[in-house]
């Protein structure tokens, strides 16, 4: 990496922080050099876990703050007795020029709240969206919205296939990314109105895109597109139930290796290739999910993941702000078409 960039950690936000959040940077910086950081929160804590790593010498701000976004704090009440919290001030670094990203493994709404105050939409961008990774047969996808927006009308939905597309060619170096709306079939006739009009406006639209019409749930998992559209109600249904489905298949596969003494046997020759699988599903892999429409990148970790999942998030954040993500997404929307129904598209 060419230019240091500098990320703004919420240090206390997370049920493992700060160790999780420290030994996380540690691990980003190992795998890029040049990443340097401000991390945000109780000194006394932080300072001993950044002088024991080795890789984070030269490379960490400390910003001491006693106040804290808990995970039961209402987004209103953060938003309005929170700006001296590690969470706020993150954002505040970014909103300043301090730094080019920032990452929390905090209260969500708190976040999404902090974030839009903070640093406002662009644009064209009437909400912003919560986008993350899925694996699938194929690779990756990437699926938005994943709860910041319950109910959504045509426009929302062509805004968030317009950061899913950036965000794809920006996080995931696919060009012509291939974008679906989430539907109950694929056939035109099928859906709810605000789903029919922003498939035809995605079928006029002049983006780097390639779009797909109406997918399916099931298509989520086989990754038949890269980038999959839909309302923040849908979206987070969809994401809880892949992660509720991949513990429940573990599990299975648990008491299925335990049944009997050939069972177990038989797990030690597949052993190598369960732990395969176990890789290949780590939601560790995929932590990270990003707040997109915002004037500047904010990365929202799980908040239960440890150092291996924040160091992830953490990557994400820098490979969006490397390969200027923010500007690549306003250059689409000064370019998406108006249509009938789009009065907060751009003319």
């Amino acid at each position: 990496m060419a230019e240091r960039l500098t990320i703004a950690l919420d240090g206390m936000g997370g049920d493992n922080a700060p160790e999780s959040v420290v030994n996380g940077a540690a691990m980003a910086r190992e795998r890029t050099p040049g990443l340097s950081f401000i991390i945000f929160g109780d000194e006394a804590k932080l300072r001993p876990l950044v002088d024991a790593q080795p890789h984070l010498k030269d490379a960490v701000e400390i910003h001491h703050t006693d106040d804290v976004v808990s995970n039961s704090d209402k987004p209103s009440y953060a938003l309005r007795k929170g700006k001296q919290t590690s969470m706020r001030l993150a954002i505040d670094a970014v909103q300043s020029g301090d730094a080019t990203s920032a990452v929390s493994a905090g209260n969500t709404g708190a976040l999404m709240a902090m974030a839009m105050f903070g640093l406002r939409t662009i644009p064209g961008v009437e909400r912003p969206a919560i986008c993350s990774f899925f694996p699938t047969e194929r690779g990756e996808t990437c699926m938005l919205d994943l709860g910041a927006n319950v109910a959504c009308d045509a426009d929302n939905l062509l805004q968030f296939a317009v950061m899913g597309e950036a965000f794809a060619r920006t996080a995931m170096g696919i060009d012509k990314p291939t974008v679906g709306l989430l539907n109950v079939g694929v056939e035109d006739l099928k859906g709810k109105d605000e789903v029919k009009l922003a498939a035809t406006a995605l079928r006029e639209t002049n983006l780097p895109i390639e779009f797909k019409g109406f997918v399916e749930g099931d298509d989520i998992a086989r990754g038949t597109v890269d980038v999959v559209v839909t309302d923040g109600f849908t979206g987070n249904i969809a994401l809880k139930t892949a992660e509720g489905t991949s513990r429940l298949i573990s599990a299975f596969l648990r008491q299925a290796f335990q049944s009997s003494i050939m069972a177990k046997i038989g797990y030690l020759f597949a052993r190598r290739a369960m732990q395969k699988l176990k890789l290949r599903v780590d939601p560790r892999r995929y932590n990270g999910a990003v707040l997109l429409g915002l004037n500047g990148i904010v990365v929202k970790s799980h908040g239960g993941t440890d150092a291996l999942g924040f160091a992830n998030a953490i990557g994400v954040a820098a490979d969006m702000a490397s390969q200027g993500f923010i500007a690549k997404m306003k250059h689409d929307f000064e370019h998406v078409r108006a249509t009938e129904f789009g009065s907060n598209a751009p003319e």
